[in-house]
């Protein structure tokens, strides 16, 4: 895991904990959208995952703008969280570009597709 965060951290520009704090927001998105078990196999090969899904977790909620209190579900709501990161949509759509190739070297192009598929909204981020 620490090897794929430095690499988000170099392709989207930002510093460690930034890019920690974003694949974690990205991940506890995808754990909480998709279908019961359909990343488990991830967690389950991926030593750090779950444990920064639970790290974002865990941080307070920030009210943030008035945006991020309108767009505070799905995609959008995905999207405000790494807005308050610093993020711009640039940054996240090379995020996702990531997140989603390396999903593919452990689970295979076929599940990562089945997964991005199942999420209204997410392939204009990918």
């Amino acid at each position: 895991m620490e090897e794929f965060l430095n690499l988000v951290q170099h392709e989207i520009g930002v510093d460690e904990s930034v890019a920690k704090m974003a694949v974690g927001h990205v991940l506890a998105f995808l754990q909480k959208e998709c279908s019961e078990g359909a990343l488990k196999e991830f967690f389950d090969k991926v030593p750090g995952a779950k444990a920064l899904v639970e790290d974002v977790e865990s941080e307070p909620v920030s009210s943030g703008s008035v945006l991020g209190g309108l767009f505070s579900s799905g995609v959008m709501g995905l999207a405000s969280k790494l807005n308050m990161l610093g993020l711009d949509m640039g940054q996240i759509q090379k995020l996702a570009h990531e997140i989603f190739k390396y999903a593919e070297t452990i689970l295979g192009k076929e599940k990562v597709e089945a997964i991005a598929g199942s999420i209204p909204g997410l392939s204009q981020f990918i």
